[in-house]
């Protein structure tokens, strides 16, 4: 097990030296496996946290997003880059919410309040974020299984649902960009693209083209199947793409963020573990009935759920003003 004594190893110590965590961090949490209950004993320790913004942030002259630590496996966001993400849903984060009470690592007063706080974040968009990280995984799992083998108008309809998940989530990552101003469509089995921006900001126009290069990219790659290495990581995807639905069904149906699946702790491992997998690397049957389960179980979900479609944003807003109010105000 996992405790907060690990933050005490050498290895933390940019925790108390850089100047934007140290005293400003209010929450540390296990992510990942461990967070999951899915851990074996090859899984690598992941850390998430999420630290406050100083003062020169908020209304000097320095910007904070996130800090990364590769060697620990730890991605410590900044407290406004993180309301943002979690008032998308986004699957990474909002998990963070969720967490087994021993799985934090630290938490001060205002870590809690957040936490205490949560359904405030949780609305219809989990429906785009996470069905579009699920579907993610499923095509990588698709991918990865026969991409030499897929007909090239196969492929196509696995890139266009990516890039499609993707311009929904510009809509939403973008202030300047409009839902329609990039419309992508399949004609004879290729995919097309109609742009209409004037007056659009060149770096984010970059950053658009670069997230659709790259699952292009992505889906274009070949390479020699090294069986054992690639059906481990094919059994994980396919363990968090049953996961994701898992969660997604639990804040649609219940308004409640369960990271640690406990309940099916033991089918994840199964999945994990590969008993699902058949001797050619392809998945049963069992696992595709198991999947459309999910699949129409979410589509239920998100028809009948109570959650509005957006997010309390003035309820948000009151609580960001009021932390960022005591930062700037020395009373952190």
């Amino acid at each position: 097990m996992i405790t907060k004594d690990i933050l005490k190893n050498k290895e933390y110590n940019f925790l108390n030296i850089n100047k934007h965590l140290g005293k400003n961090v209010i929450l540390l949490g296990l992510s990942g496996s461990y967070a999951y209950g899915t851990n074996n004993e090859n899984s690598d320790i992941d850390i998430r946290g999420i630290t406050l913004n100083r003062k020169s942030d908020l209304i000097g002259m320095t910007s904070f997003e996130q800090y990364v630590d590769d060697n620990t496996d730890t991605c410590i966001y900044g407290f406004n880059k993180m309301i943002n993400l979690l008032l998308n849903c986004n699957p990474n984060t909002i998990e963070l919410l969720g967490l087994n009470e021993e799985n934090y690592l630290y938490l001060n007063d205002i870590g809690r309040e957040l936490i205490n706080n949560k359904k405030m974040f949780l609305s219809k968009r989990a429906v785009h974020s996470f069905y579009g990280y699920a579907s993610s995984q499923l095509r990588r799992l698709q991918n990865a299984l026969a991409r030499d083998s897929y007909p090239k108008e196969e492929k196509e309809k696995h890139i266009f649902n990516s890039v499609k998940n993707a311009l929904y989530d510009f809509s939403k990552r973008y202030e300047n960009f409009e839902e329609g101003s990039l419309k992508v469509y399949i004609d004879n089995s290729e995919i097309y693209l109609d742009a209409n921006l004037r007056h659009y900001p060149l770096r984010d126009y970059k950053n658009i083209w670069a997230e659709m290069n790259n699952i292009v990219r992505d889906y274009d790659k070949i390479g020699k199947r090294n069986k054992k290495k690639d059906d481990n990581h094919l059994n994980k995807h396919a363990m968090h793409l049953i996961r994701l639905f898992m969660m997604a069904i639990d804040i649609l149906e219940k308004e409640e963020i369960s990271t640690y699946r406990a309940k099916e702790k033991e089918l994840l491992l199964d999945i994990r573990n590969g008993k699902f997998q058949k001797e050619d690397g392809n998945f049963n049957e069992d696992f595709y009935v198991l999947l459309n389960d999910f699949e129409e179980r979410l589509s239920y979900a998100a028809k009948h759920t109570n959650l509005k479609e957006e997010p309390d944003i003035d309820r948000v807003e009151e609580f960001v003003m009021s932390v960022n109010e005591r930062v700037v105000k020395d009373e952190i």
